[in-house]
């Protein structure tokens, strides 16, 4: 699995840095079907993960939900019948940190073990 996946998140405050681009392609290179995007004036990584049903759907938003809590970093998540969309970015600094590359992968993850 993604070397980033056994990584955990660092503290994060408001002097802590945004990734550069060039990191931002590096990282992203091993997170398949993320997607970078700008929403009021910051970058965010989402992905959309399609399930059979609303049960699924909900049973995954909370096995995302309990491993933000566990790295104290947590995503937008939007759950739908047969689909979450998990939005990752850092508040504090309107933008990419390496956290939200980590806690992606850790997300596909969690969805590989659900296969």
């Amino acid at each position: 699995m993604n070397e980033l996946a056994g990584m955990h998140c660092s503290a994060i405050n408001a002097t802590s840095q945004r990734l550069a681009d060039q990191e931002i392609g590096q990282y992203q290179a091993n997170l398949p079907n993320w997607e970078i995007y700008t929403q009021e004036g910051e970058l965010r990584l989402e992905k959309v993960f399609q399930f059979k049903d609303f049960n699924q759907a909900v049973d995954f938003t909370n096995q995302v939900a309990k491993i933000a809590n566990q790295e104290d970093h947590h995503p937008a998540l939007l759950t739908e019948w047969g689909k979450v969309t998990v939005t990752w970015w850092t508040h504090k600094i309107h933008g990419l940190h390496l956290n939200d590359f980590i806690m992606a992968a850790k997300t596909d993850q969690l969805f590989l073990r659900k296969q």
